[in-house]
C-alpha cells in the first residue's frame, strides 16, 4: 500500500559516468526505491532497489564537492553530490530508510527485490497481529484508568457525607435544645477505601507501548537529526540518539498531531505569549505508530492530503482490519493449497503452477500456524477493552 509513496525528494546532481559529467535533477525516495530523475527533460537516469545497496558513504569529488556514494551488490557505484538543504540531512535519511529496510528483511538480495504473495500475506498477517496487541494493550490501560476513576469518585462522595455531617454539626450546637442532631442518628459513612495510584503501568516499567528509530526536526530547525520515538501509555518521548531525552510531551499537553505522509508527522503543544513546542519525525516505522496514535488521540491526530491512504482504514475498528486480513489469507490458502477435486487436469495444473510461484509449502505451512490464533486473540483483545 505503501510502497510507491514518496517519501522525500531532494535538488542535486549525479554523476553521469560514461560522459564523465554532472546532470542536475532531483532524487527521489520511496521505502524500496531510489531514483534520479533529470531537470531537463525529466527522464529517469537511474532507479534502484533500496535491498540492493551494499554501501552508503559521504566521499568528496575532485577534493572540493560533498557528495554521497550508493554501492550496488553488483559493484556499481553512484555519485550523488550539490544537495539542498545539505549532505548530512539527506545522507541521515536515506541510511535510516535503508537500515531498517534490511531489519525488517534481513534475506533480502537484489536479484529478488519484489516480495513473494506468500511473504507479504506472512507480512501482512505479522503486522495485523501486532497493531491489534498494541491496541489491546492500551485499551487495557485505559480500562484501568476508568476504574481508577470510579474509585475516586466513590471517595470523593464519602468526603461529603462527611464534611455534611460536620456542617450540620456546626450549624446546630450542642447546647440547642432544638438541634436536630438530639433526634437525627449519625449519618452512615462509608469506610474509606485506599485507592491505588495508577502507576501500574502492565507492560513495561515505564509504560512503554514501541519505540522507534526516527529522524527528527524541533521546530524551524533546517538540520533532522537521527534519534528516538518512543509512546508511552501517559504520553510520548523524543530522545536524541544517544537516549538523551529531548522532550516528553505529557497526552494532555499535545494540542494536534498531523499525519503529512504515512512515514511523517509532527507533533506540537501551543503556548500563549511564547513559541509553540513542536516536532517533526520521519521514520520508515511510523505506520506501525499512527495505528496506536489514531487510539490514544483520536481527537487530536489530522491526516493531511498526502496521507489520506490511511483515510479509508480509519473508519472499521483494528479487530475488523485484523480479522479481515487473517480470511483473506486464510482463503487464500484454501484456494490455492487445496484445489478441489472436481477441478480439470488443467485448471488443477494451473493452480498449481501459481501455488509454486506465489506460496511455497514454508510459507503455506507458517499462514496456517498463524491462522487458529485469530479467534483467541480477538476474545482476548474484546475483554482487555
Amino acid at each position: 500500500m505503501n510502497r510507491d509513496i514518496c517519501i522525500h525528494t531532494w535538488p542535486c546532481s549525479y554523476y553521469l559516468e560514461p560522459e564523465k559529467r554532472w546532470i542536475p535533477g532531483k532524487l527521489s525516495l520511496t521505502s524500496t526505491l531510489l531514483k534520479f530523475l533529470t531537470d531537463k527533460n525529466g527522464e529517469l537516469l537511474v532507479s534502484f532497489p533500496l535491498s540492493s545497496i551494499s554501501e552508503i558513504k559521504k566521499e568528496s569529488s575532485h577534493f572540493i564537492f560533498s557528495s554521497i556514494t550508493i554501492l550496488e551488490k553488483d559493484h556499481i557505484k553512484h555519485w550523488f553530490s550539490s544537495f539542498q538543504p545539505s549532505r548530512n540531512v539527506v545522507f541521515n535519511i536515506i541510511e535510516h530508510f535503508w537500515r531498517e529496510l534490511l531489519l525488517s528483511y534481513p534475506g533480502a538480495e537484489a536479484s529478488s527485490p519484489q516480495m513473494t504473495k506468500g511473504k507479504e500475506l506472512t507480512g501482512l498477517m505479522a503486522c495485523s497481529q501486532k497493531r491489534l496487541e498494541d491496541t489491546a494493550k492500551v485499551l487495557h490501560h485505559q480500562g484501568e484508568q476508568f476504574d481508577n476513576i470510579m474509585k475516586g469518585l466513590d471517595k470523593i462522595e464519602s468526603d461529603m457525607d462527611v464534611a455534611d455531617r460536620l456542617l450540620t454539626e456546626l450549624e446546630s450546637p450542642s447546647w440547642w435544645p432544638f438541634s436536630t442532631k438530639l433526634w437525627k442518628s449519625p449519618s452512615e459513612t462509608k469506610p474509606k477505601e485506599s485507592i491505588p495510584v495508577s502507576s501500574s503501568e502492565p507492560f513495561g516499567k515505564s509504560g512503554v507501548i514501541i519505540k522507534i528509530p526516527a529522524i527528527i526536526t524541533q521546530n524551524t530547525e533546517l538540520h533532522p537529526k537521527p534519534g528516538k520515538f518512543t509512546v508511552l501509555v501517559s504520553g510520548l518521548e523524543i530522545s536524541d540518539s544517544s537516549s538523551q531525552l529531548l522532550h516528553r510531551f505529557e497526552r494532555e499537553d499535545v494540542d494536534d498531531i498531523k499525519v503529512h505522509t504515512p512515514y511523517e508527522i509532527s507533533i506540537r503543544q501551543r503556548f500563549i505569549g511564547k513559541p509553540d513546542t513542536a516536532y517533526r519525525l520521519l521514520s520508515a516505522k511510523m505506520p506501525e505508530i499512527i495505528r496506536i496514535l489514531e487510539v490514544q488521540f483520536s481527537k487530536k491526530i489530522e491526516f493531511l492530503e498526502d496521507a489520506m491512504v490511511f483515510q479509508s482504514t480509519r473508519d472499521s475498528p483494528p479487530a475488523e482490519k485484523g480479522n479481515a486480513i487473517w480470511r483473506a489469507a486464510s482463503g487464500f490458502i484454501e484456494s490455492v493449497v487445496h484445489s478441489g477435486p472436481s477441478l480439470k487436469s488443467g485448471e488443477s495444473s494451473q493452480i498449481q503452477l501459481q501455488m509454486n510461484e506465489q506460496v511455497s509449502e514454508e510459507e503455506a505451512q507458517e499462514l496456517r500456524q498463524r491462522s487458529p490464533g485469530e479467534t483467541t486473540f480477538s476474545k482476548s483483545a474484546g475483554n482487555a477493552g
